[in-house]
C-alpha cells in the first residue's frame, strides 16, 4: 500500500508543480478551456513526468555527472529543464494540450517545477 500512496503522492506534487509553473510563466501552458479538463491534463502530464523523472533521469544525471560536478550542481538545473522539455514531447505524443515556449521558459520551469514538488512532496509525505 505504501508503494501507493507514494506514487499518488508524486502524481499530486507534479500536478501542482506544473499547473504552479504555468501560473509563474506566460510561455508554459495547459490548452484545455474548461478547468476540469486542465487538472486532468496536469495529472496526465505529471504522470509523464513522474515516468520520465524515474526512469530518464538517474541516467542523464550519471552520464553528465563530471558536468555537475565541475560546475558544482548548476548542471542540474539544465538536466531538469532537458527532462520539462522530454515530458513536452512526449505529452505530445500522447495529444495532451501542454506547451512550454523557449529555452529561458524551460529552464524557469524546471526551476518552479523542483522547489514546488519538494515542497508539495515534503508536505504530502507527513
Amino acid at each position: 500500500m505504501a508503494a501507493v500512496q507514494r506514487v499518488l503522492v508524486t502524481l499530486i506534487a507534479n500536478a501542482v508543480a506544473l499547473a504552479v509553473a504555468a501560473a509563474l510563466f506566460d510561455g508554459i501552458r495547459v490548452g484545455e478551456a474548461d478547468a476540469v479538463q486542465q487538472i486532468v491534463t496536469l495529472l496526465l502530464v505529471g504522470g509523464v513526468l513522474g515516468i520520465v523523472n524515474a526512469i530518464v533521469t538517474p541516467i542523464v544525471r550519471l552520464l553528465s555527472l563530471p558536468l555537475i560536478v565541475l560546475t558544482l550542481g548548476l548542471f542540474l538545473l539544465l538536466v531538469n529543464a532537458a527532462m520539462l522539455w522530454l515530458t513536452t514531447q512526449l505529452a505530445d505524443a500522447f495529444d495532451l494540450r501542454f506547451v512550454v515556449d523557449g529555452f529561458w521558459t524551460y529552464v524557469g520551469g524546471a526551476l518552479v517545477i523542483a522547489l514546488v514538488g519538494m515542497a508539495v512532496s515534503a508536505v504530502l509525505d507527513d
